[in-house]
């Protein structure tokens, strides 16, 4: 059993809504990328997912399409990332997941990923395209050094999958706010509530709800259903428009999410 399920673990949300924020690593560099992830554990985020630039993220909408290939174009890599999730367990104890296709990992090689995943002091990650259909290897591994797996859950997922989605994550379920990709949106889908009542029939660890969180408003509003909310275009927007302030720019955001929801609950 995964260290997550046995709730020893850094993946926690300390009060609801939790953050679970997004970075693109390596955008604009790994040394500013290092910076805005304290800033944002500082500011109050639970988890942080330490994005891996790919050349070809299908599951992303524009802004972190611009972001992947910026990092690319620095050379940024998986090593690299894990590298940096090392010095950010130095300084920092919140979770940490590194949020990847499968490509980089497979070509890096799942055992060695997880080896040193484990020395970098990372406690799960997401491997955005890698459906549970065909994760039993990829689980089986992860298990065997105590990571997380962490899954998409999408509002089209019959029940029978989402159960097998749930039994399948440790740490928290990943619940898509809507189909499409990723990207700020003026509305949260009324998908989403929908949703994490599904999966709550078939697990008891917390559910985030992501895809289009970017507003304190949206924030405190996922908080009234869910345990925790992913923020990452507006994470990553903030990073490509504030180029020589990105920590304090992000830092900003998160306190910004964080005290919209504590007023939304004061109002209750």
């Amino acid at each position: 059993m995964a260290k997550n399920q046995q709730g020893n673990n850094r993946l926690q949300f300390k009060s609801k809504p939790g953050l679970v924020a997004y970075v693109t690593c390596g955008d604009p560099n790994l040394k500013t990328t290092e910076d805005i992830v304290l800033a944002a554990i500082r500011a109050g985020a639970d988890i942080i997912e330490l994005g891996v630039p790919f050349s070809d993220p299908v599951a992303d909408g524009p802004v972190i399409q611009r972001a992947s290939e910026r990092a690319l174009k620095q050379g940024t890599s998986l090593a690299d990332v894990l590298r940096l999730a090392g010095e950010v367990r130095r300084e920092a104890d919140s979770g940490l997941v590194v949020f990847s296709y499968l490509n980089p990992v497979l070509r890096f090689g799942l055992e060695r990923f997880c080896a040193e995943a484990v020395a970098a002091g990372v406690d799960g990650a997401l491997i955005t395209d890698l459906i549970v259909e065909e994760a039993d290897e990829y689980r089986r591994v992860m298990a065997a050094h105590q990571l997380d797996t962490i899954f998409l859950a999408a509002p089209t997922s019959p029940d029978r999958r989402l159960k097998r989605i749930a039994q399948a994550c440790g740490g928290f379920v990943y619940a898509v706010s809507r189909t499409g990709v990723t990207g700020t949106q003026k509305q949260l889908a009324a998908d989403a509530h929908d949703l994490v009542g599904r999966i709550r029939k078939f697990t008891m660890l917390p559910v985030a709800v992501g895809f289009g969180v970017s507003t304190p408003e949206q924030f405190a509003q996922v908080g009234e259903f869910a345990d925790a909310a992913v923020v990452g275009s507006a994470i990553v927007q903030a990073v490509e428009q504030n180029r020589g302030r990105e920590a304090q720019a992000v830092a900003d955001l998160v306190r910004s999410l964080k005290s919209g929801a504590a007023r939304g609950s004061a109002s209750l």
